[in-house]
Protein backbone atom coordinates (compact mmCIF):
# COMPACT_ATOMS: atom_id res chain seq x y z
CA UNK A 1 0.00 0.00 0.00
CA UNK A 2 1.37 3.25 -0.58
CA UNK A 3 0.34 6.88 0.26
CA UNK A 4 -1.40 9.91 -1.65
CA UNK A 5 -0.89 13.36 -0.49
CA UNK A 6 -3.20 16.14 -1.78
CA UNK A 7 -2.79 19.84 -1.41
CA UNK A 8 -5.93 22.18 -0.88
CA UNK A 9 -6.81 25.68 -1.87
CA UNK A 10 -9.80 26.82 -0.74
CA UNK A 11 -11.14 30.61 -0.90
CA UNK A 12 -9.15 32.51 -2.96
CA UNK A 13 -11.31 35.09 -3.12
CA UNK A 14 -9.38 37.18 -5.43
CA UNK A 15 -6.31 37.30 -3.91
CA UNK A 16 -3.35 37.04 -6.34
CA UNK A 17 -0.67 37.60 -4.06
CA UNK A 18 -1.63 34.78 -1.74
CA UNK A 19 -2.66 32.29 -4.51
CA UNK A 20 1.08 32.60 -6.22
CA UNK A 21 2.23 32.19 -3.02
CA UNK A 22 0.26 29.33 -2.34
CA UNK A 23 1.11 27.37 -5.60
CA UNK A 24 5.16 28.13 -5.30
CA UNK A 25 4.44 26.02 -1.95
CA UNK A 26 3.22 23.43 -3.33
CA UNK A 27 5.38 23.41 -6.71
CA UNK A 28 8.00 23.24 -3.80
CA UNK A 29 7.14 20.17 -2.03
CA UNK A 30 8.15 16.73 -3.77
CA UNK A 31 5.46 14.89 -1.75
CA UNK A 32 2.28 16.33 -3.77
CA UNK A 33 -0.02 14.25 -5.80
CA UNK A 34 -2.67 15.98 -6.26
CA UNK A 35 -4.26 19.89 -5.89
CA UNK A 36 -7.82 20.41 -5.48
CA UNK A 37 -9.58 23.41 -5.18
CA UNK A 38 -12.42 23.83 -3.02
CA UNK A 39 -14.12 26.88 -4.77
CA UNK A 40 -14.98 31.07 -4.37
CA UNK A 41 -11.63 32.09 -7.16
CA UNK A 42 -12.74 35.42 -7.79
CA UNK A 43 -15.10 37.61 -5.91
CA UNK A 44 -13.96 39.76 -2.87
CA UNK A 45 -10.67 40.26 -3.67
CA UNK A 46 -8.38 42.95 -5.81
CA UNK A 47 -7.55 40.98 -8.67
CA UNK A 48 -10.20 38.38 -10.40
CA UNK A 49 -8.90 38.78 -13.79
CA UNK A 50 -5.46 37.75 -12.77
CA UNK A 51 -6.30 34.97 -10.64
CA UNK A 52 -8.60 33.25 -13.92
CA UNK A 53 -5.70 33.79 -15.95
CA UNK A 54 -3.75 32.15 -12.90
CA UNK A 55 -6.41 28.84 -13.05
CA UNK A 56 -7.32 28.81 -16.52
CA UNK A 57 -3.62 26.78 -17.97
CA UNK A 58 -4.45 24.38 -14.42
CA UNK A 59 -5.80 21.33 -16.55
CA UNK A 60 -4.48 18.44 -14.32
CA UNK A 61 -6.63 20.33 -11.32
CA UNK A 62 -9.56 19.65 -9.49
CA UNK A 63 -11.63 23.09 -9.28
CA UNK A 64 -14.91 22.59 -6.62
CA UNK A 65 -17.70 25.56 -6.98
CA UNK A 66 -18.48 27.99 -4.55
CA UNK A 67 -21.53 29.90 -3.95
CA UNK A 68 -19.80 33.22 -4.92
CA UNK A 69 -19.37 31.46 -8.60
CA UNK A 70 -23.03 30.51 -8.36
CA UNK A 71 -23.79 34.18 -7.80
CA UNK A 72 -22.02 35.29 -10.69
CA UNK A 73 -23.60 32.41 -13.29
CA UNK A 74 -27.80 33.39 -11.36
CA UNK A 75 -26.45 37.54 -12.15
CA UNK A 76 -27.45 37.85 -8.24
CA UNK A 77 -27.74 41.63 -9.00
CA UNK A 78 -30.09 40.99 -11.57
CA UNK A 79 -32.32 39.73 -9.04
CA UNK A 80 -35.54 42.08 -7.34
CA UNK A 81 -34.26 41.82 -4.19
CA UNK A 82 -30.70 40.38 -4.00
CA UNK A 83 -29.51 38.63 -0.55
CA UNK A 84 -27.15 36.00 0.50
CA UNK A 85 -26.56 33.95 3.44
CA UNK A 86 -29.75 34.52 4.88
CA UNK A 87 -29.01 38.43 5.42
CA UNK A 88 -31.69 40.94 4.59
CA UNK A 89 -31.77 42.51 1.52
CA UNK A 90 -31.70 46.14 2.93
CA UNK A 91 -28.52 45.40 4.88
CA UNK A 92 -26.11 47.66 3.75
CA UNK A 93 -23.28 44.52 3.65
CA UNK A 94 -25.74 42.88 1.47
CA UNK A 95 -25.59 45.52 -1.01
CA UNK A 96 -21.89 46.26 -1.49
CA UNK A 97 -21.18 42.58 -1.65
CA UNK A 98 -23.58 42.27 -4.30
CA UNK A 99 -22.58 45.59 -6.30
CA UNK A 100 -18.80 43.57 -5.74
CA UNK A 101 -20.28 40.41 -7.44
CA UNK A 102 -21.54 42.84 -10.30
CA UNK A 103 -17.56 44.22 -10.49
CA UNK A 104 -16.05 40.58 -10.67
CA UNK A 105 -18.11 39.56 -13.18
CA UNK A 106 -17.62 42.17 -15.34
CA UNK A 107 -13.28 41.32 -14.61
CA UNK A 108 -14.02 38.17 -15.45
CA UNK A 109 -16.21 38.40 -17.67
CA UNK A 110 -17.54 35.49 -20.68
CA UNK A 111 -14.25 33.82 -20.12
CA UNK A 112 -14.66 33.61 -16.19
CA UNK A 113 -18.43 32.57 -16.83
CA UNK A 114 -17.32 29.58 -19.11
CA UNK A 115 -14.77 28.54 -16.64
CA UNK A 116 -17.00 27.97 -14.10
CA UNK A 117 -19.83 26.45 -16.03
CA UNK A 118 -17.28 23.63 -17.52
CA UNK A 119 -14.40 23.72 -15.44
CA UNK A 120 -16.40 23.40 -11.63
CA UNK A 121 -18.19 20.73 -10.20
CA UNK A 122 -20.37 20.72 -7.36
CA UNK A 123 -17.95 17.97 -5.61
CA UNK A 124 -15.64 15.95 -5.68
CA UNK A 125 -15.35 11.70 -4.60
CA UNK A 126 -12.28 9.14 -4.83
CA UNK A 127 -11.27 6.36 -2.74
CA UNK A 128 -8.28 5.78 -2.46
CA UNK A 129 -7.08 2.47 -0.72
CA UNK A 130 -9.58 2.00 2.24
CA UNK A 131 -10.05 5.66 1.98
CA UNK A 132 -12.92 7.49 0.73
CA UNK A 133 -12.59 10.69 0.48
CA UNK A 134 -14.98 14.00 -0.47
CA UNK A 135 -14.59 17.73 -1.10
CA UNK A 136 -16.97 20.41 -1.65
CA UNK A 137 -17.51 23.48 -1.19
CA UNK A 138 -19.54 24.15 1.82
CA UNK A 139 -22.32 20.88 0.78
CA UNK A 140 -24.65 19.45 -1.32
CA UNK A 141 -28.02 21.08 -1.53
CA UNK A 142 -26.58 23.94 -0.24
CA UNK A 143 -23.70 25.41 -0.93
CA UNK A 144 -23.45 28.53 1.79
CA UNK A 145 -23.42 26.74 5.09
CA UNK A 146 -21.41 23.26 5.39
CA UNK A 147 -22.73 20.54 7.22
CA UNK A 148 -23.25 19.44 10.86
CA UNK A 149 -21.29 16.61 12.18
CA UNK A 150 -24.62 14.89 12.41
CA UNK A 151 -25.09 15.46 9.04
CA UNK A 152 -21.76 14.44 8.02
CA UNK A 153 -22.71 10.87 9.90
CA UNK A 154 -25.59 10.62 8.49
CA UNK A 155 -23.45 10.65 4.67
CA UNK A 156 -21.21 8.43 5.80
CA UNK A 157 -23.50 5.88 6.91
CA UNK A 158 -25.25 6.35 3.91
CA UNK A 159 -21.93 6.28 1.87
CA UNK A 160 -20.70 3.05 3.78
CA UNK A 161 -23.56 0.98 2.50
CA UNK A 162 -22.24 1.26 -1.33
CA UNK A 163 -18.85 0.96 0.01
CA UNK A 164 -18.19 -1.91 1.78
CA UNK A 165 -14.07 -2.05 1.84
CA UNK A 166 -14.19 1.58 2.84
CA UNK A 167 -12.71 2.03 6.20
CA UNK A 168 -12.59 5.71 6.01
CA UNK A 169 -14.59 8.19 5.52
CA UNK A 170 -13.20 12.35 5.40
CA UNK A 171 -15.30 15.33 4.09
CA UNK A 172 -13.30 18.57 3.25
CA UNK A 173 -14.86 21.49 3.19
CA UNK A 174 -14.04 25.09 2.68
CA UNK A 175 -16.61 28.19 2.80
CA UNK A 176 -16.22 29.08 6.46
CA UNK A 177 -12.68 30.33 6.53
CA UNK A 178 -11.83 28.92 9.62
CA UNK A 179 -10.26 25.32 10.95
CA UNK A 180 -11.99 22.29 11.27
CA UNK A 181 -11.52 18.61 12.33
CA UNK A 182 -14.08 16.95 13.40
CA UNK A 183 -14.22 13.31 14.15
CA UNK A 184 -16.54 10.44 14.65
CA UNK A 185 -15.06 6.82 14.84
CA UNK A 186 -14.45 6.65 11.06
CA UNK A 187 -15.33 9.92 10.02
CA UNK A 188 -13.27 12.83 9.42
CA UNK A 189 -14.65 16.53 8.69
CA UNK A 190 -11.95 19.32 7.66
CA UNK A 191 -12.02 23.07 6.58
CA UNK A 192 -8.19 24.38 5.88
CA UNK A 193 -9.33 27.98 6.79
CA UNK A 194 -9.13 30.01 3.72
CA UNK A 195 -6.08 30.31 1.27
CA UNK A 196 -7.01 33.69 0.23
CA UNK A 197 -9.15 35.29 2.83
CA UNK A 198 -8.86 33.91 6.42
CA UNK A 199 -11.18 34.93 8.90
CA UNK A 200 -9.05 33.70 12.56
CA UNK A 201 -7.08 36.65 12.99
CA UNK A 202 -4.21 35.04 11.79
CA UNK A 203 -2.86 37.00 8.52
CA UNK A 204 -1.43 34.70 6.79
CA UNK A 205 -2.51 31.84 3.76
CA UNK A 206 -3.62 28.80 4.33
CA UNK A 207 -3.11 25.57 2.77
CA UNK A 208 -4.82 21.67 3.70
CA UNK A 209 -2.13 19.02 2.85
CA UNK A 210 -4.34 15.28 3.47
CA UNK A 211 -2.61 12.64 3.49
CA UNK A 212 -4.01 9.20 3.26
CA UNK A 213 -3.03 5.40 2.36
CA UNK A 214 -0.13 4.06 4.47
CA UNK A 215 -0.40 7.05 7.13
CA UNK A 216 -3.38 9.35 7.96
CA UNK A 217 -2.23 13.09 8.35
CA UNK A 218 -4.09 16.39 8.04
CA UNK A 219 -1.46 19.85 7.87
CA UNK A 220 -2.33 23.48 7.60
CA UNK A 221 0.02 25.27 6.80
CA UNK A 222 0.17 28.90 7.18
CA UNK A 223 2.32 31.28 4.81
CA UNK A 224 3.24 34.58 4.87
CA UNK A 225 2.60 36.44 1.70
CA UNK A 226 2.68 40.22 0.30
CA UNK A 227 -0.32 41.56 2.24
CA UNK A 228 0.17 45.10 1.47
CA UNK A 229 0.31 44.67 -2.23
CA UNK A 230 -3.16 42.91 -2.06
CA UNK A 231 -4.53 45.91 0.14
CA UNK A 232 -2.71 48.70 -1.86
CA UNK A 233 -4.10 47.12 -5.24
CA UNK A 234 -8.08 47.27 -3.69
CA UNK A 235 -6.92 50.48 -3.00
CA UNK A 236 -5.92 51.22 -6.85
CA UNK A 237 -8.73 49.68 -8.81
CA UNK A 238 -11.47 51.37 -5.91
CA UNK A 239 -14.02 48.04 -6.73
CA UNK A 240 -17.31 48.22 -4.80
CA UNK A 241 -16.75 47.02 -0.82
CA UNK A 242 -13.22 47.51 -1.22
CA UNK A 243 -12.55 49.11 2.40
CA UNK A 244 -14.30 46.32 3.79
CA UNK A 245 -12.45 43.95 2.09
CA UNK A 246 -8.53 45.91 2.87
CA UNK A 247 -10.16 45.97 6.93
CA UNK A 248 -10.91 42.20 6.46
CA UNK A 249 -7.57 41.09 4.86
CA UNK A 250 -5.55 43.56 7.43
CA UNK A 251 -7.25 42.13 10.12
CA UNK A 252 -7.66 38.37 9.30
CA UNK A 253 -12.15 38.79 10.52
CA UNK A 254 -14.98 40.03 9.29
CA UNK A 255 -14.39 43.52 9.41
CA UNK A 256 -17.18 45.88 8.30
CA UNK A 257 -16.24 49.06 9.19
CA UNK A 258 -14.15 51.39 7.07
CA UNK A 259 -10.68 52.67 7.63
Amino acid sequence: MASKTIAIVSDVHGNLEALNTALKIIDGRNDVDQTIFLGDYFSLGPAPQEVLEVLKPMNDTVFVRGNHERYIIEKLWTHEKPTLEGMSPDDPIVKGIVEHQEWAAGQIGDEGVDFIQKRTRVSHREIFDSTLMEFTHAWYERDDQPPTLGEAMTWRNHVKKANPGVKMFVFVHGHIHLSRKDEDGDLKVLCPISTGLPFDKVTKGAIGFLTVGDEFNWEILRFDYNLDMTIDLLDNRKPPFYKNLQNTIKYAEIRNESF
